[in-house]
């Protein structure tokens, strides 16, 4: 017995330690965590109580990463996602009253209005010359072109305006204003429904995903335009499906906070970006909010993985709701590389709106008049500044009245 004893003694250690361990590889085989069914007053996914636990600031693994398969959603394929059901570790912050829509869009009227544009000055200092011949045409054109209009616009223009003109024979600043006002506003379109589908149908939240490449501004964005919602006395909750940028999630639940908007969010770095707009979804449906609104990994277009795990994120949240708006977030400086961007994420996802960032005097104002034309989608929304309020209704009229001072 005392020679067989030394044999069996890590024997059974070994099966103890396998028992403890059972557990642990059952949990990660669930698909889903679900919430528990008491929730206290700190529950992140209880409107106005605030977002959840900070994402710690972790640098992404390296390597590509590997689409989920976008061919068939499976529920039962999602990963399981934590989601905390505290605050522990949120700095306190002051809930603000967001300005009302109305004094943002007279505030960022006024800020164009102020920017050095080329078609305030370019364009009416060379309609109003005494004499206007081929040369000046050209510059026209080419004044068009360094403005983004895009190639189809600018030519459209020009040749309105050359009949127009024609027609006119002598020239006011007055007239020439008047008649560039106009072809503008044609352009830009003021016939687009540029509203936001922000209205609970049925049981169900209203649900808007916004999408675009890195660097744009889309959490950011998310946060800004849950601030133009609660101006508007909606219920808001934010999903944080940017689950690879480390501190992406901080950052949207500070803004949530700021605005007394709750976040739902995993603090697992890299955690499934369906299950986490999954859970998100779910947690608006339970708790009647108005809006849910998802911000997702800023993806390359150029990565096709990325772009199906886009496509499949969009597919599961269907499960449970309609996605009302798809927001594709553009940095207005990128000119026709925004175009590009914008080409390719169309054929991933049914885009419904552009939100124009970063349009301030350094931007070209035409880009607007591009993206429409080739996408056939509105602009609904341009940000001017960094200011957390600096996020508007787009409206062609007074877009363009602002252009032309």
């Amino acid at each position: 017995m005392n020679d067989i004893l030394p044999i069996l003694l890590p024997i059974l250690a070994a099966l103890v330690v396998l028992g403890a361990l059972i557990p642990v590889l059952m949990k990660t085989r669930r698909n889903i965590t679900s919430y528990p069914g008491k929730r206290d007053e700190n529950d992140p996914v209880k409107p106005g109580g605030g977002g959840g636990t900070l994402l710690e600031d972790r640098p992404a693994p390296p390597g590509e990463r590997v689409a989920p398969d976008a061919a068939a959603v499976d529920l039962e394929g999602l990963e399981t996602v934590e989601v905390p059901d505290d605050v522990a570790g949120l700095e306190t912050v002051p809930v603000e009253t967001p300005l009302p829509v109305a004094g943002r869009l007279t505030r960022l009227r006024e800020r164009l209005v102020k920017s050095n544009n080329i078609f305030g000055k370019g364009l009416l200092a060379l309609l109003s010359a005494d004499k206007i011949d081929e040369d000046v045409w050209d510059e026209v054109e080419e004044t068009l072109l360094l403005a983004d209009l895009g190639t189809e616009p600018t030519l459209q223009l020009v040749d309105a305006l050359r009949e127009r003109v024609k027609v006119l024979g002598t020239r006011s600043p007055e007239q020439v204003k008047a008649l560039l006002r106009e072809e503008l506003i044609k352009l830009v379109d003021p016939t687009m429904d540029r509203a936001l589908r922000v209205e609970r149908h049925g049981d169900k939240p209203a649900v808007v995903l916004v999408v675009g490449v890195n660097g744009v501004g889309k959490t950011t964005t998310v946060g800004k335009l849950a601030r133009v919602l609660v101006a508007e006395d909606k219920d808001v909750l934010l999903g944080a499906a940017d689950t690879f940028r480390a501190a992406a999630a901080e950052q949207l639940a500070t803004w949530g906070q700021r605005v007394g908007v709750p976040t739902v969010k995993s603090d697992v770095h890299g955690a499934d970006p369906a299950s986490v707009a999954y859970e998100a979804v779910k947690a608006g449906i339970e708790q009647e909010v108005d809006v849910v609104m998802i911000d997702t990994a800023g993806r390359l277009q150029n990565k096709v993985g990325l772009m199906d795990e886009l496509s499949k994120l969009k597919r599961v949240i269907e499960k449970l709701a309609e996605v009302d708006e798809v927001l594709l977030v553009l940095d207005a400086t990128t000119g026709q590389n925004g175009l590009n961007q914008a080409r390719v994420f169309a054929e991933v996802v049914n885009i419904t709106g552009i939100v124009l960032t970063k349009l301030d005097g350094t931007a070209k104002g035409g880009i607007v008049v591009a993206i429409q034309k080739s996408l056939g989608v509105p602009v609904k929304l341009i940000g001017l500044g960094e200011g957390a309020d600096d996020l508007a209704p787009f409206d062609a009229e007074s877009f363009v009245d602002a252009l032309l001072n």
